[in-house]
Parts: structure tokens; C-alpha cells; sequence
């Protein structure tokens, strides 16, 4: 599936014509599908491939050292979660896949720091750590801008989301869809589901699987071209919006039964807000036609029930 590609770059340009375009194509695309490829982002080739050979480097690792960095009293919000711990809103079938959370760094004296668990440091892979947080930060960056132009895209003033993403609930997951050993239960490594946060900004995976529901209830195949990072709309913008921008159904499915001892490597970077932004409907997207789809809720009450949804908090 060809799904529509923006260039950053014409947004950062300061040139009103291009910015003006990369507005309008960006909120047409999220309003249509919720997928839009990006070229020209934060995040640079030669890094990507950094932190893709130690995150294969630390999936690589024993799993009795793997598993001295899985702390379950964490919700899987900082260093390793093993397979199947996580599974779809609404399946109970875990999904086939190990992956690790680098999360923020708070600097300064923000109060916020108290809410957030230390990070998880690999003692074995110093260089995992430096790249994984070096991709947080270019990811982070990388997602403030495309905000910004959803907010101008929505009537808002451009920084309105700049204050409620500062130092905000963020994650970056290197992901391992490992190796398929038997006949599985389910035909997909990842069940289908909608994404929790604000936006995700997805790079290259190293093999096929991320399908989209489309309108017409038919999955199709994404991949995004070399040096294009994919990035999505999460249910929280949905809410946000009153169903404006649409949180669109994924799942990553497994690959023909030849492709099966192959593993899969994703990083997705899920762009979270601090956990008081309030997720309340957006008076911008409330017309008189218009349901008021959603009930106020504050970011860190919704992140909450969710990760009890899909098996990672009691």
C-alpha cells in the first residue's frame, strides 16, 4: 500500500508555501488513513544503523541475561518484558515477541521526575544504551514538529503541544519478533489493535508484516521506503479530536512459512504527553453536527487503564 509521503524538511523550511503544503497534506492524510510516511526526518540513516546491530546484539544475549532486566512491578515500562507478556485490547493470546523501553530522561528540577522509573542500562551492550537514547532524543524532536503542524492543521496555536510533551511519558521499543520454532496459535506476531499514545513514529523495519485496515475492512501491507520513518495517529490524539484524525487498526502478521526461522527487528517510538494533559474533546473539532464521542480524561488515567487492557499492569 502507497500510503502519502511528507518531507519534513518543508515544514522546518520557514518558506509559508511549503509549510502551508506540508500542513495541509499531513492533516488530510490523518484524517483519511492515520498513516503518513516522513522523509527527510531527525533521525539519521547511519544511526538507525547503529542501533539496529545492538538491538539485534542484545536480543542475541542468553535469556537468563535478558531476563535479569525484566522487572514485572514496572508494567513493562522500563528495560527488558519477555514473550508473551503483552497482548492485543481484547485478546487474551500473548503476542509473539520480546522487547526493551528506554524511557525518559528528566532533566532540571521538573517534579515529573518522580512519576517515571529509573531506566534499565544493559551492563553487557554500553553501546545499546547510547544509541537507543540517542534515537529517543532525534524520535522526541523528530515528533514535536509533527504536532506542531497538526496543531496549526487544527486550528490550535502551533506550540500548543509543546509544554504537554516536555519531558512527557514517552517510549522507545526495540522490538524482537523471534523466530517461529511451531505451527502458531494466531497468524499474526502482533494482534490488531490501535496505538495508546499521541502519535508513533515507526523506522524501517528489517522485514515485511505491518498491515492497516483500511476503510473498506481489507488489511493491506505498509512498508516504508529506505531513509522514511511511518508515523501514525494513537488514540489519545483520536480523543483529542473527537474522532477527527483517525487511530487506524494495525497488526504485524507472520511471514510465509519459508520466512518462519527469520526473525523481525521494529522500533517504534511512542510520543506520549506529561500525564496531566487532559484528553478532554477539543472545543476546534465539536461542531453542531458533531457527537461528543469521548468522556474527559487526563492522559495518565487513560495510559493506565490501557496498559491494564492489554496484560502489562493488574
Amino acid at each position: 500500500m502507497s500510503i502519502p509521503s511528507v518531507d519534513l524538511q518543508d515544514f522546518l523550511s520557514g518558506d509559508p508555501d511549503r509549510r502551508a503544503k506540508f500542513v495541509h497534506e499531513l492533516g488530510e492524510a490523518y484524517e483519511n488513513i492515520g498513516f503518513v510516511a516522513v522523509k527527510n526526518h531527525l533521525f539519521k540513516p547511519e544511526t538507525e544503523k547503529v542501533l539496529y546491530d545492538e538491538v539485534r546484539n542484545f536480543f542475541e544475549l542468553p535469556l537468563e541475561t535478558k531476563l535479569k532486566y525484566e522487572d514485572t512491578k514496572l508494567a513493562g515500562q522500563r528495560g527488558y518484558t519477555s514473550f508473551g507478556r503483552e497482548h492485543a485490547k481484547g485478546s487474551t493470546v500473548g503476542d509473539l515477541k520480546e522487547f526493551w523501553h528506554f524511557g525518559q530522561e528528566v532533566e532540571g528540577d521538573d517534579p515529573i521526575r518522580s512519576e517515571y522509573p529509573d531506566n534499565i542500562w544493559c551492563e553487557e551492550l554500553l553501546a545499546f544504551n547510547r544509541s537507543g537514547m540517542e534515537a529517543y532524543k532525534s524520535m522526541e524532536e523528530t515528533g514535536k514538529h509533527m504536532l506542531r503542524a497538526i496543531a496549526i492543521f487544527l486550528g490550535l496555536d502551533e506550540f500548543y503541544f509543546d509544554g504537554k510533551i516536555h519531558h512527557g511519558n514517552s517510549i522507545l521499543r526495540p522490538i524482537h519478533y523471534g523466530p517461529i520454532m511451531d505451527e502458531p496459535k494466531s497468524a499474526v506476531r502482533a494482534g490488531q489493535h490501535e496505538d495508546i499514545n499521541l502519535i508513533t513514529l515507526l523506522m524501517g523495519a528489517s522485514a515485511d508484516g505491518l498491515q492497516v485496515l483500511n476503510k473498506q475492512s481489507e488489511w493491506v501491507s505498509v512498508t516504508a521506503l529506505p531513509n522514511q520513518i511511518v508515523v501514525n495517529v494513537g488514540d489519545m490524539l483520536q480523543r483529542l479530536t473527537n474522532n477527527r484524525l483517525k487511530s487506524t487498526t494495525h497488526r504485524v502478521v507472520n511471514p510465509p512459512k519459508e520466512q518462519w526461522s527469520n526473525s523481525r527487528y521494529s522500533i517504534p517510538f511512542f510520543l506520549h504527553p506529561r500525564s496531566e494533559m487532559r484528553l478532554d474533546c477539543l472545543p476546534e473539532c465539536i461542531t453542531d453536527e458533531s457527537l461528543i464521542y469521548y468522556e474527559p480524561i487526563s492522559a495518565g488515567e487513560y495510559l493506565n487503564e490501557r496498559l491494564a487492557e492489554i496484560g502489562l499492569k493488574k
